[in-house]
């Protein structure tokens, strides 16, 4: 590289040095209540009816979609 671009990319990241960067004060603390075996269920089939149940259909369908028509 040129010597101008590499003031100009040191010039840039000695800029970003001196940011402040801001960080999230994040505590967690234990649940209020426990979760129930319904509680978890419910969560369990929505993750998989969002996630997996794409992602099974492209897959058994698979060959249909690679036929050129």
């Amino acid at each position: 590289m040129s010597l101008p671009v590499v003031r100009l990319l040191r010039g840039l990241t000695g800029l970003t040095r001196r940011l402040p960067v801001q960080r999230a004060q994040m505590h967690s603390k234990p649940p209020r209540e426990e979760l129930g075996t319904m509680d978890v269920a419910v969560g369990l089939t929505a993750c998989f009816l969002c996630c997996l149940l794409p992602s099974g259909w492209v897959l058994s369908h698979l060959e249909s979609y690679k036929k050129r028509e």
